[in-house]
């Protein structure tokens, strides 16, 4: 009979879980406690098909070339010339064409170590501007409201890959619910069981190994394991739509403080009815900092690039996202020393607060792997009640 191993949690790791280990030849069941599949990776319903804040592929990760491979990834929306140029970043008060040169050849440098801040060091490699540039510019990769005090080496490797000269970043046409959809259809191909609408709370016993591919809080109360903590960020989301103006910012790169706006339209026509423009923004927020500080900081930038935005705006959301911005490594820490992804007795852990390399959701994937592979050399049914 085939090993069987159970899922709990239907978003980007969970999913890659459970189609690796349905190709490893296991029977798959993954119960989702919400009525749809993707988690994080959700996209909402049109009109406004907006992401769990701004989201993008890093065609270099390894989850890039195993999406690509079985079909997954889809259509990609193309950033046209024309928006190219309309990128911009916020320095001393005003808008520019180009980040600092500083800050491109501080992007370039290896060997940042991981016992010292990000400030610190690159303080010395290249002048303490330019090192507070560049750490308001990875916020874009952190949602950290200082990524100066983080490890120099976590923040080194999200500097490189945000700030390559050839972009990173890809767009899947229509967000990324349309990879969720095709995930989720590929699973089922293999013969996974998808149950929505089922949580989980208590942990099944002695049927096979369990993944548990949720947020590092939801694991911590299911596992019953207070030791389940890790750093992360905390930030304001800020989704707008507004009518199209000829001359708006593709995306604005605050180097005076952390924070980032995208127009996701620029590129994807069809995440916004014809005639209006997609706006996603995230500030990051200090412990204890305020929602009505990060708004106000968005709504300043948004004026610099977006002329005239408050008069044309037709739909607004706000919220404050905690503990769900992926893991943030501080001084004398690397991913090695995050929660393991084998938590004994056939449980294995899976997300991006855990023990595994790689760049936001690549994060979530590696430890996906991970998990089905120490699962799957599992004796069938060898898991016992604790």
């Amino acid at each position: 009979m085939a090993q069987h191993i159970t899922v709990v949690g239907g978003g980007f790791g969970g999913l890659t879980a459970a189609i690796s280990a349905a190709e490893a030849g296991a029977a798959v069941t993954l119960h989702e406690a919400h009525g749809t599949l993707g988690g994080r990776a959700r996209t909402a319903q049109a009109p406004y098909r907006t992401n769990e804040g701004p989201h993008a592929f890093y065609r270099r990760g390894p989850h890039w070339t195993w999406l690509r491979q079985r079909g997954l990834v889809g259509p990609l929306a193309r950033i046209p010339a024309a928006e190219a140029l309309r990128m911009r970043y916020h320095r001393d008060g005003g808008l520019h064409r180009l980040p600092p040169v500083g800050l491109t050849r501080l992007a370039r440098r290896r060997g940042a170590p991981v016992g010292r801040t990000f400030l610190g060091w690159a303080s010395e490699v290249a002048g303490e501007r330019t090192a507070r540039a560049a750490a308001n510019f990875v916020a874009v990769a952190t949602f950290h409201h200082d990524p100066g005090l983080l490890s120099a080496a976590f923040v080194q490797e999200r500097l490189r890959r945000s700030a390559s000269l050839v972009p990173e970043a890809r767009y899947p046409v229509g967000g990324w619910q349309s990879v969720i959809d095709r995930m989720a259809a590929r699973a089922r191909e293999l013969g996974v069981r998808i149950e929505t609408g089922a949580r989980v709370d208590d942990l099944p016993v002695g049927g096979g190994p369990v993944i548990v591919a949720t947020a590092l809080d939801s694991a911590r109360r299911l596992l019953g394991d207070d030791g389940l903590v890790w750093h992360s960020g905390r930030t304001l989301l800020l989704d707008l739509a507004v009518r199209s103006r000829r001359g708006d910012a593709f995306f604005v790169s605050d180097l005076d403080g952390p924070g980032w706006v995208e127009r996701f339209t620029a590129q994807d026509g069809s995440l916004a009815p014809a005639g209006e423009e997609l706006i996603q923004a995230q500030f990051p927020l200090a412990p204890g900092g305020r929602k009505e500080d990060g708004t106000a900081r968005a709504e300043r930038l948004l004026d610099l690039g977006f002329p005239g935005w408050r008069e044309r705006v037709v739909w607004r959301r706000t919220a404050v996202a905690g503990g769900r911005t992926g893991a943030v490594d501080l001084p004398g820490t690397c991913w090695r020393d995050r929660p393991a992804v084998d938590r004994g007795d056939g449980v294995y852990l899976v997300g991006d607060q855990v023990a595994a390399p790689g760049v936001l959701s690549e994060v979530s994937f590696t430890s996906a792997l991970e998990a089905v592979s120490l699962a799957v050399a599992q004796r069938p049914a060898s898991r016992v009640s604790r």
